[in-house]
């Protein structure tokens, strides 16, 4: 005899978006669960971040930055249009504005 099931799909779950916050607050503690602490770099790993950094500037050429930012490593792209060595702020040709401290990683694109 064949089963007569039919999977309701998606449906099922319906009676959950009734509740008043529930999708907010589900969203929210996805959200906390994915935060991460800062990564602590080593000395070795800063001497990479300088080289690429002087390389990236001497030479003009676009990076990919990988930054810490509110638990979580965000990525960006662009080439360094200023360092500011008195407030340690890292100035992208996207006009983004990075604290040196937050950054994790920093790759040369070819």
């Amino acid at each position: 005899m064949p089963s007569s099931y039919i999977d309701r799909g998606i449906i099922k779950w319906a009676a959950f978006d009734a509740l008043n916050g529930y999708h907010s607050m589900l969203k929210e503690m996805q959200h906390r669960l994915g935060k991460k602490a800062k990564p602590i770099l080593s000395d070795d790993d800063y001497e990479t971040l300088n080289r690429n950094i002087q390389e990236a500037i001497i030479n003009q050429k676009e990076v990919e930055l990988k930054y810490y930012n509110s638990g979580y490593i965000k990525t960006t792209y662009g080439t360094v249009k200023n360092l500011d060595f008195v407030s340690r702020i890292i100035t992208l040709s996207t006009y983004e504005k990075i604290l040196a401290d937050d950054i994790v990683g920093i790759d040369i694109l070819v």
